[in-house]
């Protein structure tokens, strides 16, 4: 069964936020890093780059397919996990943790209301 920590907020499209303060931190979740298997690249915005809700801002490229990676949040990228490229295997070995993707100046904290909690993820990936 996959992970799904009750402090984070999920979008429909797998994506996790961790808010602390202004900032999202977010990535792809424990289920979706699953579906994908082992993923070989990560491409993602640089810093600086503006983000919207509900759309791209990367991709991730496993042996099985590349799939593109959705903000769950409006804002600035303030941070960017520049360790992906060389070990884009932390997002298979700790989506929450190591795994982690980008910061999120966010601009309209507002949007958060529309991601799911846990229960509603778990419900949505049939768990």
């Amino acid at each position: 069964m996959s992970q799904i920590p009750a402090e984070l907020k999920y979008s429909k499209e797998h994506e996790w936020v961790r808010v602390e303060g202004n900032r999202a931190y977010v990535g792809i979740t424990d289920f979706a890093q699953d579906e994908l298997g082992d993923i070989v690249f990560v491409e993602l915005p640089e810093v600086g780059a503006t983000v919207t809700a509900n759309e791209t801002f990367g991709t991730v490229e496993s042996v099985k397919t590349v799939s593109d990676l959705f903000a769950p949040v409006s804002g600035k990228v303030v941070e960017v996990n520049t360790a992906l490229t060389d070990n884009p295997e932390k997002v298979n070995e700790s989506p929450y943790g190591d795994g982690w993707m980008i910061v999120v100046e966010m601009t309209d904290p507002g949007e958060l209301n529309a991601l799911l909690d846990a229960d509603g993820y778990r419900a949505h990936v049939g768990g």
